[in-house]
């Protein structure tokens, strides 16, 4: 999943050719699109949608070399890699897979989706991970209430809309400005941070927080050691960090975690039991179960709460 909104090569003409392109693509004529999309290149030499959709269409065809060289020319003019080339570059194998991902990609792919974020991931995709969350909670604390918490990667709220009842202050964090926005408008934050949620929690004093959330969050991190260990900081004795990830199903892996066709990481469980273990934090409960639809297959995770005990 890459940013949708389109940004504008400056001529016209190019525009309209990577329009057809794309509709090309959608039609599954992906050689077309990429004559067509090479034609408009040599127009706007400059511009990384058109590397980055040339790219595409390569792997489409079959053409992994190409694609590669399309997506390292989309960094070349885009070195943020706000499309996320870097990642394409790592599942084709042209590179290791970054551990985490561009934050630009980040950023801008949650500002284009914040509009339509819940009647796509809630209508669309089924998406139960909040309500998994608060359920492994009351099982694990029973009629608890949390002085103050942090949602990591917060959206639009919808794990606010489960804890709130029972959590004095939240804090929610994402790097999405207008995720951020429509967080807001639900009036269910005590504060409302956009940044990096590693750097945000570096801000809090140690000790300070009862309860970490991350719902569908640790799917865009590979590597889960910097924002666990950030978060086990922050905790109070008897504070907990709850979150989802989606299941490693390669067994022929050799990290703890790995890149999906979906641009989404995948973690191994005995990876996620050693972040915790070398994070200072204890296994409260572990479950796994489906919580999302992606491309009409139910995605498996983990629902994980670790313990500062």
């Amino acid at each position: 999943m890459s940013p949708t909104t389109f940004r504008s090569s400056g001529d016209l003409a190019a525009d309209r050719r990577y329009g057809y392109a794309r509709a090309l693509m959608a039609e599954g004529d992906a050689a077309a699109a990429v004559d067509l999309l090479v034609e408009t290149l040599e127009r706007v030499p400059a511009w990384a949608p058109g590397w980055f959709a040339l790219g595409e269409a390569r792997e489409a065809i079959g053409d992994r070399d190409g694609a590669a060289a399309a997506y390292r020319r989309a960094l070349d003019v885009d070195p943020d890699d706000s499309l996320g080339a870097r990642l394409r570059l790592g599942l084709l194998g042209a590179t290791d897979v970054p551990s985490v991902p561009p934050s630009a990609f980040i950023r801008d792919l949650f500002d284009d989706y914040a509009p339509r974020f819940e009647s796509s991931l809630v209508d669309g995709l089924s998406y139960r991970g909040p309500q998994l969350i608060a359920s492994a909670l009351d099982a694990a604390a029973p009629g608890r209430s949390f002085a103050r918490a942090i949602d990591l990667g917060c959206g639009t709220g919808l794990m606010a809309e489960t804890i709130r009842s029972r959590v004095g202050h939240v804090i929610g964090v994402d790097l999405s400005a207008r995720m951020i926005a429509a967080a807001r408008a639900k009036g269910l934050y005590d504060g409302l941070v956009v940044g990096d949620v590693v750097e945000v929690l570096a801000g809090e004093g140690a000790g300070s927080v009862d309860l970490v959330t991350a719902a569908d969050v640790f799917c865009y991190l590979g590597d889960l050691q910097p924002v666990v260990a950030a978060s086990s900081r922050v905790l109070a004795p008897g504070g907990l960090l709850a979150f989802t990830v989606e299941v490693q199903i390669d067994a022929a892996a050799n990290s703890g975690f790995s890149l999906k066709d979906s641009l989404r990481y995948c973690h191994r469980q005995d990876y996620v039991f050693d972040v915790g273990r070398r994070s200072g934090l204890d296994l409260v409960s572990l479950a796994r179960e489906e919580f999302r639809m992606d491309r009409g297959v139910p995605v498996e995770g983990f629902i994980v709460l670790f313990g500062r005990l």
